[in-house]
């Protein structure tokens, strides 16, 4: 006897790695803008980051090698924990990298921060999203042969023990 549910279309399995670690903890001041003119204090959080990145089984029956994703997202993180971060693409905030300094300016506020503890990030405010995005980018960039291998790629940065800002790439056709 056929059942109701066999003679339905197979359901396509999905599998994904979802990975959160310690070594994925860091730190770092920042501070954006919302609207045309605020601009919050500059202030500090111990980000955590999460990727979950799903896909076909590879031959040895999984979607992507757990340490070797761990380790090129460590290494991404490492350059941004404990330093400043700074957008160098928005519109009212203005970043003069010097040779042994960072000038920063929006409207009257002023800071100088020495060079050496300043991230300068092609984005237009140091959001968690935006932040989500970059280390995404990174890592794609760092790995190109991941791309032609997953389906989708979500990074996730919580600044807040659960207020995550997040970023996806889908390769739908896979």
């Amino acid at each position: 006897m056929i059942s109701t549910r066999d003679k339905l279309s197979h359901p396509r399995k999905t599998f994904w790695v979802d990975l959160e670690k310690e070594e994925l903890i860091f730190s770092v001041a920042h501070f954006i803008t919302f609207g045309d003119n605020i601009c919050e204090a500059i202030h500090g959080h111990n980000y955590r980051l999460r990727c979950q990145v799903f896909g076909t089984l590879l031959p040895h029956a999984y979607v992507v090698d757990f340490i070797a994703l761990r380790d090129r997202l460590k290494s991404i993180v490492k350059t941004l924990d404990h330093h400043v971060l700074l957008p160098y693409r928005h519109p009212t905030i203005h970043v003069e990298s010097l040779a042994d300094a960072v000038k920063v300016r929006f409207g009257e506020k002023k800071w100088e921060f020495p060079r050496e503890d300043v991230v300068v990030l092609p984005m237009d405010n140091t959001t968690a999203e935006r932040l989500a995005e970059y280390i995404g980018e990174q890592l794609l960039a760092s790995w190109p042969e991941l791309e032609n291998t997953i389906s989708k790629l979500t990074l996730g940065v919580d600044e807040n023990e659960g207020q995550w800002g997040c970023c996806s790439w889908n390769w739908d056709n896979r």
